[in-house]
């Protein structure tokens, strides 16, 4: 029986609706991911020149995340990241953790050293697993807390490929008070270390967050989100003659946690 023509709009009507559909969910989310990277709070002008979109369509879709809770309007009228986020990226980050942990303990059993995974949320370093070590003297981070990114190895291995321009805009934003008289106190030494970074392939934090603590660590290569594992203890314990041994294994271990990250987001 041939399909009528009333049958044939229905159904393409349908198939443009959901087509649409699609295409403002992914834009929303990109106009979220875009104001995380610019801090969290933007203008619709600057978020129409980052995206391509037209003002109306980004004033459309703020208007909708706005209602949802996602996005706030300030009184200045830019938009900011909104409080109903906060309580999806604490879950995401605690199954992050989650999935993380196994190999973590894999760290701790190989360098024997604690262990740790951290995020860049924002302008600031979140860390959201570790496994301890069994030494017992050892070093421990609460699973949450919030750190700098200038004073740490895992915000050094985070950072250490975004433009230089974009590091000394957050660099701005925080400023760069020493936790100890080693931290890194300006843009152009932190600069200087990120370059160190790249050139070896890992991140050092040599008692700038704490005297007497060391730490490696080296980003995990196509996290769906950007993070780094590490290792951290007494700085006699972490010298520069053990990162020799230890740096192959934090390689190896981001290299597979990274394929673990990869199936758990199927394309």
């Amino acid at each position: 029986m041939p399909t009528s023509s009333a049958s044939t709009t229905d159904a393409s009507a349908k198939t443009t609706a959901a087509t649409g559909g699609v295409q403002s969910l992914e834009r929303a989310f990109d106009l979220l991911e875009r104001m995380a990277d610019a801090g969290g709070e933007v203008g619709l002008s600057e978020l129409s020149a980052a995206s391509g979109l037209p003002l109306p369509t980004i004033h459309r879709l703020m208007r909708t995340l706005v209602a949802c809770g996602y996005v706030r309007q300030q009184p200045n009228r830019r938009y900011s990241l909104g409080p109903r986020l906060i309580r999806l990226g604490e879950s995401a980050s605690r199954l992050l953790g989650t999935w993380a942990r196994p190999y973590l303990a894999r760290l701790v059993e190989e360098t024997g050293e604690t262990a740790n995974m951290a995020l860049l949320d924002g302008d600031e370093i979140v860390y959201v697993a570790q496994v301890p070590s069994k030494h017992s003297m050892r070093m421990f981070t609460e699973v949450g807390r919030r750190v700098l990114p200038h004073s740490t190895g895992v915000g050094k291995a985070l950072l250490a490929h975004t433009p230089a321009d974009e590091v000394r805009a957050l660099l701005a934003r925080t400023g760069m008070p020493a936790a100890t008289e080693k931290t890194i106190t300006t843009p152009e030494g932190f600069l200087e270390a990120l370059e160190q970074v790249r050139k070896l392939g890992y991140a050092v934090d040599d008692n700038e967050q704490e005297i007497g603590v060391r730490c490696l660590a080296v980003s995990v290569p196509n996290s769906p989100t950007a993070a780094a594992i590490s290792i951290s203890g007494p700085a006699g314990r972490v010298t520069e003659a053990v990162a020799e041994s230890f740096v192959p294994i934090l390689q190896e271990i981001a290299a597979e946690l990274s394929v673990a990250l990869a199936n758990q987001n199927p394309a």
